[in-house]
């Protein structure tokens, strides 16, 4: 320590130690800070992030759903709400969203800066109960059968659907449902409305037969459910009138017809007649031929008339009791007129009306009534014809018989192919005993309509006819644009189901158009393709005739048929096409407990042929008529081949069809009218033989 004011000298400076380091001794490493590190990855992160961002694209994913929706990209993809960044490539999206099926898609990214993709996700089927009181109803969905209520779970697209509910003796119960899908559980449930009404009636006296549409229904008095629509009600009792009235029921709206008086029955008087085949009018009004009974009112005189061409007409007054019964038999006096024959070979037999008169000439004095001739021997043909003799003055006959083979030669084809590959077969109704008959209905047959008036009418021309109704297949060839339609899906229009849809000028058009191609006469005269009248004479194609048409239906023998199976009604088996136990969804109406196999019409000649060989003359289609529809006059006065009116507004059909059920519609007098097509009315051809 130095003192102050006194002087110190400084001490010497010594080099230190110093050794050198050994050569093969390494130098130390720097220690490096963490941040370095830090800071260089964040610096790599940044630059592969300007890297993507600066080569990425905008990919905007719009997806139509009702739901959330789980949006999966392959590969890396940076989302910004609805949209995605992306670089240019390939991509697989896989979308799910509850109540959807699973969408996987491909996406490919271009080098656009934005882009966009709408994606839409296929909604689930909606689960549909459906049920009904009552239950046991048939469901259709979009016209198309899906079961029988209850139905549970039931898979239906989404979207507006139509549904509709059928049940027996029920009013069909339609609504429109609005299928919400995505696995969405809905129900319906209708609530059938009946589709009957209770009628209640008495009668005085009561124990009175109830009959609707011709089935029993119970007794008086009675209160009864009768189903929607129009029916025919009759009342019958032992020794009283049957009571009859139309009755249009309304489901649902009771009808009350009270206390009905039934009046005494009419006497019944069994009218024969020598001939037989007499016209009888009861005051002034026709009411048949022979052999007849007659209702006779009682209580009041009556003015009888029995008449027939070539006798002399028979008048009384008659008076019955009530509910008696009496028989009676009028010989009708002849009026006579001479008939010469001159017959060759000589040793020919000669028949009037099928009783043999000898061999050889001869004079005959026969009725003045149109009378059948035949003359016959072994080894020649047999010649039939008609004469009506003529009182004061006589007539010639002069027949000269063929051998076999003279006559096979000259002999009409009992059978001709239309260039349609259609059959005809000849009739001879002349030859029939039921060549004379009565067209029309009595009052008092079950199911009657007010057009179906007794009148007399004769058949004489001989004649073809169809035996089968006129194909779809057919009448294209007439007509390649036609189409016979369908119906609650069942089609109408294949090739060997009858061609429907047609009217009346429509089908007279085809028959004047098969008689041009096979250089026939044509039956109907047109103007600018209108059919506005016919020649009787020709011998061209044609509909056939009203008298033709219920000769061949109905003739069997020598007696004529109510029904095409017989005289019973319901039928006992498949006879012909009816609106049967399946038809009910299509036509409403059904013939109960009866199955044909058809729900709407069947391929022709399905079905037995008739006596006369015929197909489909009771069933099927209706068929379009020849004849102007009008309602006959009672007035007694025989028709011979009829044919009607030159032209008017309606035309007449006959024949029940696939979609008739009712006793009155299956009668073969059943008579109805029209001019338009309809789907259940077709045709069939016929033409004069000579």
């Amino acid at each position: 320590m130095s003192q102050p004011g006194k002087s110190i000298a400084p001490e010497p400076i010594e080099p230190s130690a110093f050794a050198p380091l050994d050569k093969t001794q390494a130098a130390p490493r720097k220690a490096v800070h963490p941040l370095r590190w830090l800071t260089g990855a964040a610096a790599l992160v940044f630059a592969l992030a300007m890297a993507f961002l600066l080569s990425a694209r905008s990919l905007q994913v719009i997806v139509e759903a009702e739901s959330p929706v789980t949006i999966d990209i392959s590969g890396f993809a940076l989302p910004f709400g609805e949209r995605y960044l992306l670089r240019p490539g390939d991509y697989t999206l896989n979308l799910m969203a509850k109540g959807y099926q699973p969408l996987t898609t491909s996406v490919t990214v271009t080098r656009e800066d934005s882009q966009v993709v709408t994606l839409q996700m296929s909604p689930l089927p909606g689960r549909i109960s459906i049920d009904s009181v009552p239950a046991g109803a048939r469901v259709f969905v979009d016209d198309e059968p899906v079961g029988e209520t209850p139905l549970e779970d039931l898979p239906l697209a989404a979207g507006t659907r139509w549904i509709r509910l059928q049940a027996e003796r029920y009013l069909e119960h339609s609504q429109e449902l609005r299928v919400t899908g995505r696995d969405v559980q809905q129900s319906v449930t209708a609530n059938m409305q009946p589709g009957w009404a209770e009628v209640s009636l008495d009668s005085s006296p009561g124990g009175a037969t109830i009959l609707v549409d011709g089935e029993n229904a119970g007794t008086t008095p009675a209160r009864i459910e009768i189903m929607q629509g129009e029916h025919q009600l009759m009342l019958q009792r032992p020794g009283f009138a049957t009571w009859q009235q139309d009755v249009d029921i309304s489901a649902g709206e009771a009808l009350e017809l009270g206390v009905i008086s039934l009046q005494p029955a009419a006497g019944l008087l069994q009218l024969d007649s020598k001939p037989s085949g007499a016209n009888i009018t009861l005051n002034g009004e026709f009411q048949g031929q022979t052999p007849l009974e007659l209702e006779i009112a009682p209580g009041r005189a009556h003015r009888l008339a029995v008449f027939k061409p070539g006798y002399r007409r028979h008048n009384e007054s008659l008076e019955m009791e009530a509910a008696a019964t009496n028989i009676r038999s009028i010989t009708l006096q002849p009026r006579l007129g001479e008939v010469k024959f001159r017959l060759a070979p000589a040793d020919a037999v000669l028949k009037v009306n099928g009783r043999v008169f000898g061999k050889g000439n001869q004079v005959l004095s026969l009725p003045a009534v149109e009378q059948h001739i035949e003359v016959s021997l072994d080894g020649y043909a047999t010649i039939k014809q008609q004469v009506t003799p003529r009182p004061g003055l006589q007539q010639l006959v002069d027949v000269t018989l063929k051998t076999q083979a003279e006559a096979r030669a000259a002999r009409i084809k009992p059978e001709v192919t239309t260039a349609l590959g259609q059959t005809l077969r000849l009739f001879n109704p002349g030859d029939s005993p039921t060549a004379d008959f009565t067209m029309g209905a009595s009052r008092r047959e079950p199911g009657r309509r007010a057009n179906e008036v007794l009148h007399p009418v004769a058949l004489r021309r001989s004649f073809y006819l169809q035996t089968t109704e006129v194909t779809n297949a057919q009448y294209r060839l007439f007509d390649p644009s036609h189409d016979s339609g369908q119906i609650e899906g069942n089609s109408l229009n294949r090739d060997h189901q009858p061609a429907v849809q047609l009217s009346w000028q429509q089908a007279a058009s085809f028959c004047n158009w098969l008689s041009r191609r096979e250089g026939l006469p044509p039956f109907y005269r047109e103007t600018n393709g209108i059919i506005n009248g016919y020649n009787p004479s020709a011998t061209g194609y044609r509909l056939p005739s009203e008298a033709e048409w219920a000769w061949a239906a109905r003739s069997n023998g020598d007696s004529l048929l109510k029904f095409p199976w017989g005289d019973n009604f319901p039928p006992t088996e498949a006879v012909e096409n009816y609106a049967d136990n399946t038809s009910a969804y299509v036509t409403g109406r059904i013939l109960s407990g009866y199955r044909d196999g058809y729900v709407v019409s069947a391929p022709v000649a399905s079905f037995p042929a008739s006596p006369q060989g015929l197909f489909d003359m009771g069933g099927n289609v209706a068929e379009w008529i020849h004849d102007v529809y009008t309602i006959p006059s009672a007035n007694g006065a025989t028709q011979t081949d009829p044919l009607g009116d030159q032209s008017g507004d309606n035309y007449v059909i006959r024949g029940a069809s696939w979609s008739h059920s009712r006793i009155a519609e299956l009668r073969l007098s059943y008579r109805d009218y029209g001019q338009a097509g309809r789907d259940d009315v077709g045709f069939r051809i016929a033409r004069y033989a000579e």
